[in-house]
């Protein structure tokens, strides 16, 4: 998978959410940033990430991804 698809996967599944990936093609990390986590634990903005993604890592398409979640106040302190 290449780095845009997978964000793109991401913002699909988090409407309004700014989304950065990088990766060697096989492991991922991605930096998300979205109103929708304000409130949750870490656990839960994690799973809210890693269901957009959900089919590809199914399939083997996407092997890794390492996520950092961040509302637009944590990410602007």
């Amino acid at each position: 998978m290449q780095t845009e698809a997978v964000a793109q996967l991401i913002r699909s599944g988090l409407p309004g959410a700014e989304v950065e990936v990088t990766g060697d093609g096989s492991h991922f990390e991605a930096v998300v940033v979205s109103d929708a986590f304000a409130g949750l634990t870490p656990i839960k903005k994690q799973r809210l990430v890693m269901d957009t993604v959900k089919a590809q890592i199914a399939s083997g398409e996407l092997h890794a991804l390492s996520i950092k979640t961040l509302t637009p106040e944590q990410r602007s302190a």
